[in-house]
């Protein structure tokens, strides 16, 4: 059975990926750019099966629009691809607040209003798939990438909420976290802090750890999505690409062991029953 999509975020990288992957095997798409002329070429290969829609996600009443007009137009809204965000680089010392301001709106903010508009809808049809777009660093925060790290754990946490609140309409709801791709996350989509020379050995060490790691296909996650949105039950985490699979076990095993060593001033710190 094919599927309507609404995708932010498609002009390029994830987004146009996920559209196109739907598109070619049927489904119908709402695809969103902050200028609708970058799907041009959507339009001239899919026809009315694509919906190109110009929409800011920061901009609330224009998320709620695009979600209710895209709604009227294919009739339903079966799978919702919050995929619109962008990188913010600098040590915590260095952001300004109107760089974390401006990441939040679009990272966090934006997810959260497009969702909105989208749950009243996804409950009365009974049905529906919410797919946020977070990152490995959205359960693991690295130097130089705090704030990004923010906007993304915020999602996480919301997102894990609302799964729990709406599995009994019906609806599913699903967190992708990719770890290294070869898109323009960290290129001229994002924002970069102006650097203070205390940590330009960090910026190096961080730079050469990362050298070695290998970057994944974008074209690859298209198909991908495609598997989890088309499952009986999917999972509310997953990660796209093979880093996250080394690195964060890892992680967590140190966290467990942290927590264990500190269980006795846990307890402490609980007092005595009432």
């Amino acid at each position: 059975m094919s599927k309507t999509w609404f995708v932010t975020g498609s002009s390029r990288g994830f987004g146009r990926q996920f559209v196109q992957a739907a598109l070619e095997r049927g489904d119908k798409v709402a695809a969103t750019a902050r200028n609708a002329d970058s799907l041009a070429d959507l339009v001239a290969a899919h026809g009315e099966a694509v919906l190109p829609l110009t929409l800011d996600v920061t901009d609330k009443a224009a998320a709620f629009e695009a979600v209710q007009r895209a709604h009227e137009h294919f009739g339903r809204l079966d799978v919702i691809v919050n995929n619109a965000g962008h990188g913010l680089f600098g040590a915590v010392e260095e952001l300004t607040e109107q760089q974390v301001r401006a990441q939040m709106e679009t990272n966090f903010f934006g997810a959260l209003w497009v969702t909105q508009a989208a749950l009243p809808l996804l409950r009365a049809q009974g049905s529906g798939h919410i797919v946020q777009i977070s990152t490995v660093g959205g359960i693991v925060s690295f130097p130089n990438l705090g704030g990004y790290n923010a906007s993304k754990w915020a999602l996480e946490g919301l997102t894990e909420a609302l799964a729990q609140e709406v599995a009994g309409f019906g609806v599913k709801v699903t967190l992708v976290e990719p770890g290294g791709f070869e898109t323009d996350w960290a290129g001229s989509s994002a924002t970069f802090a102006t650097q203070l020379p205390a940590y330009d050995d960090l910026r190096a060490a961080v730079a050469a750890a990362w050298g070695d790691v290998k970057t994944g296909d974008p074209a690859a996650t298209g198909p991908a999505l495609l598997k989890i949105v088309d499952a009986d039950n999917p999972p509310l985490r997953v990660f796209f690409g093979t880093a996250p699979l080394h690195l964060v076990p890892h992680l967590y095993a140190e966290r467990l062991k942290t927590w264990q060593e500190w269980a006795d001033i846990s307890t402490q710190a609980h007092g005595s029953p009432a």
